[in-house]
């Protein structure tokens, strides 16, 4: 859970939105724009499981890890 709690607090730092996740297809999405964030932080939650999003994943970032439904 600590790394899920990391990852969030990274992606804070960039935004704060009123609804910033949803889960589809055993995939935790996180509404933050990828390109608002640091190189360091993204290499940083790659590591804690994070991928940024590509168009077919609505943008923003994405884990395998975390989601579930």
């Amino acid at each position: 859970m600590n790394d899920l709690i990391e990852a969030l607090s990274i992606l804070a730092k960039y935004d704060n939105p009123k609804y910033p996740t949803h889960c589809e297809h055993d995939s935790l999405y996180v509404d933050i724009d990828p390109e608002r964030v640091s190189k360091e932080d993204i290499i940083r939650l790659e590591e804690l499981g994070f991928m940024v999003g590509e168009e077919e994943f609505e943008g923003g970032f994405f884990s395998y890890r975390y989601g579930s439904c």
